[in-house]
């Protein structure tokens, strides 16, 4: 039974071999982490969600009509908790959408941030320090910056009571929380 950071970690690598999938999911993870702290959620299962939201990305090959149901079978046969197995299930937005549960509307928005904030620590020679929530916000009007981002998933945490700049700041808090991980400065 999975209930640690390491212990998710070490099942997602058994499944997960690409580098910066893995790097994904930590930061992934971080935001969730700091989200939690924010609504006062439980931060181990957020950041569990958080880790193991991509584990069948390599097995299903991308295949947006299989990711996230193959992950839930994957994490059940592991002995993972329903409350964690179904958000990773019902993540992926192709399939499910209209999010109502906290966990299910922060992995979305967490997911898609993750990105965002990591592509403007590059620009800024890997410093995540260096990061702002009003560089974040002008990245974020540009669209071709990131593009892969999805600014409507971003905007989900607004369901949450979280605006836009704050929801920022919670995520580089939570990227500088594991930036050796991700190999920033």
């Amino acid at each position: 039974m999975v209930q640690k950071r390491e212990e998710a970690i070490d099942l997602l690598k058994k499944y997960v071999k690409a580098e910066n999938l893995i790097k994904h999911c930590i930061a992934t993870a971080a935001i969730m982490k700091e989200l939690a702290k924010e609504l006062n959620e439980d931060e181990t299962k957020w950041e569990l969600i958080g880790i193991l939201h991509d584990i069948d990305y390599e097995i299903v090959n991308g295949d947006m009509s299989k990711h996230g149901l193959v992950g839930y079978e994957i994490l059940k046969e592991n002995g993972i908790s329903d409350d964690i197995a179904e958000v990773v299930k019902t993540h992926n937005h192709t399939l499910f959408g209209n999010y109502e549960k906290p966990a299910e509307i922060a992995l979305q928005a967490a997911d898609s941030v993750s990105g965002l904030v990591i592509a403007c620590a590059l620009v800024k020679k890997g410093k995540i320090s260096d990061v702002t929530p009003k560089t974040v916000k002008k990245k974020f009007k540009e669209k071709s910056f990131a593009a892969g981002c999805d600014r409507n998933r971003i905007r989900e945490i607004e369901k949450l009571g979280i605006e836009l700049p704050r929801f920022y700041e919670i995520a580089i808090r939570g990227l500088i929380n594991v930036k050796d991980e991700l190999g920033l400065e």
